[in-house]
């Protein structure tokens, strides 16, 4: 039996996690859950699954904590996720708490010696080099739960000794596939959450639309993979029934297929190297009617070509990016800026800060705040 704590249980991935716990109550046990500010909900699922120890971050007063959970330990504040992470014996660590906030967790959990289950992208973006490090010396590798990377990791235990030369990194395409870079300026946020395949939160479903995600994940793939980014190609495929796939050195191409249910990765990685049942729909090849493809377009969509130039730049410029697009993102949402001004944005805000350092966490967390300073002021001056 696999102990496992999750670092976010009440969102998308924790939720989805915990049903496969409930599916395979013979293979895993609870040892830590942690939730944001969703109080209730993370009380039903201590109620449920009788964690040892459960976390907000948002903290409440304890007299909220109803008296039929006195036998699990609830920890308040950023403090709770570090207890979680490295304190709380298990032997997984699910990370799928959103932001920045998810390196320092993937890192207390990784010198814990924890088997980190990673669905957070800020880690690798922002302190890809330093988690990568730790992770080998840790002797445990990453197992990723984001569909394309664990698409991707799942095409190459397939590679036996092929050498693999290119990832092909799905995308939807978002909403403005097909639009002009003139039209996709100007889009309203209405038009933006408009998302064609997924129903996703707020900030996530603006960075699709402006491919701002799909760059996390060039970075993120970048790093766990060890892959040039010149070798990981962006292919646009609107009917998102291949998660991605690899190209290897004699030409084969192995590819990841299913439906679109978040179950399959997170079971993958919870499961390694072994497969369980997920309770997911398999996939029908005869309803089918078309797959179509198409080139990631970095004219049209910059944040493709930002996410390279900030590979190539090292340092902290990746989390410089990852900074700033959070920033515009929020201000696009609440109609402070254009559509255009998230890329305007984290363009100069790279430009204004040059070549900071990330030779350590604190580097990174610093390199962080002067980001966001800088992008506020830059929204601040207008466009």
């Amino acid at each position: 039996m696999k102990r496992i704590s999750i670092l976010g249980s009440t969102g998308s991935i924790g939720t989805q996690a915990l049903d496969l716990v409930r599916q395979h109550p013979d293979l895993y046990e609870v040892s830590a859950l942690t939730a944001y500010s969703h109080a209730e909900q993370l009380f039903e699922q201590v109620r449920t699954f009788r964690p040892k120890m459960a976390g907000l971050v948002q903290p409440i007063p304890r007299s909220e904590i109803p008296s039929d959970l006195s036998f699990c330990r609830f920890e308040m504040g950023t403090e709770a996720l570090h207890i979680a992470a490295a304190e709380v014996e298990a032997d997984q660590v699910l990370v799928s708490i959103v932001g920045i906030a998810g390196l320092q967790s993937v890192m207390d959990a990784i010198h814990a010696g924890r088997q980190v289950l990673l669905a957070n992208k800020e880690a690798l973006v922002t302190g890809g080099h330093l988690v990568m490090d730790a992770a080998r010396e840790s002797g445990h590798m990453l197992l990723p739960v984001d569909s394309e990377h664990s698409a991707i990791f799942q095409c190459l235990q397939g590679a036996g000794g092929n050498t693999p030369v290119r990832i092909l990194l799905t995308a939807s395409g978002g909403p403005f596939r097909t639009w002009t870079r003139e039209k996709i300026e100007q889009a309203t946020v209405a038009e933006a959450l408009h998302h064609p395949n997924w129903s996703m939160g707020a900030k996530i479903t603006i960075d699709s639309a402006s491919m701002f995600n799909k760059a996390l994940e060039i970075i993120e793939a970048h790093w766990l993979f060890d892959m040039p980014h010149e070798q990981i190609q962006v292919v646009v495929h609107p009917q998102s029934v291949i998660h991605s796939a690899v190209e290897f050195r004699d030409g084969a191409v192995i590819a990841q297929l299913g439906v679109p249910d978040m179950r399959v990765p997170i079971a993958y990685a919870m499961a390694y190297p072994k497969r369980i049942e997920t309770g997911t729909q398999p996939l029908d090849l005869f309803s089918l009617h078309d797959l179509t493809f198409e080139k990631g377009d970095p004219v049209r969509f910059p944040a493709l070509r930002i996410a390279g130039e900030c590979l190539d730049a090292g340092g902290a410029a990746c989390t410089v990016l990852n900074g700033a697009n959070e920033i515009a993102n929020s201000a696009f949402r609440e109609g402070r800026i254009p559509f255009g001004g998230i890329t305007r944005t984290v363009e100069e805000t790279l430009s204004s800060l040059g070549t900071l350092p990330a030779d350590t966490l604190p580097d990174i967390f610093e390199a962080d705040r002067l980001a966001r300073v800088r992008a506020t002021e830059i929204i601040a001056k207008g466009f």
